[in-house]
Order: C-alpha cells, then structure tokens, then sequence
C-alpha cells in the first residue's frame, strides 16, 4: 500500500513541479513569438533531450578531468 501511494504521490509531484515551472517561464502572448529551444516549455522533448546533452556533457567533461589527475 506505501509503495503505490508513493508512486501515485511521486508521478502527481512530478507533473504538479513541470506545471509551475512551465508557468513560471513561459507566458501565452509570448509563446507565439518564442523560437529557441532554450525559451520553451520544459515539457517539449526537444528541449528535454538538449538539457540531458548538456547535462551528461558536463558530467562526462568533469568525469574525464578528475579521472585524468
């Protein structure tokens, strides 16, 4: 019984933080005029998957340094 309320619980914080996030950065008069993916909604998975690019990116980059020392 925990483990599906924390999954239930998990998957309506997960949307709920991507709602005001997406609200919070974005505005409905500007949406039109927008055209980078930097500027989107989160929720687009173009901008998703190039956030996880930079992301693992930087990762790799930092792994690579530290393991060179």
């Amino acid at each position: 019984m925990r483990l599906l309320l924390g999954v239930v619980l998990g998957v309506f914080l997960t949307v709920g933080f991507a709602y005001v996030y997406d609200a919070s950065t974005t505005h409905p008069a500007e949406q039109a005029a927008q055209t980078s993916a930097e500027q989107r909604p989160m929720v687009n998975w173009d901008v998703v998957s190039g956030n996880w690019r930079g992301w693992s990116s930087s990762v790799r980059n930092t792994w690579n340094k530290l393991a060179a020392k």
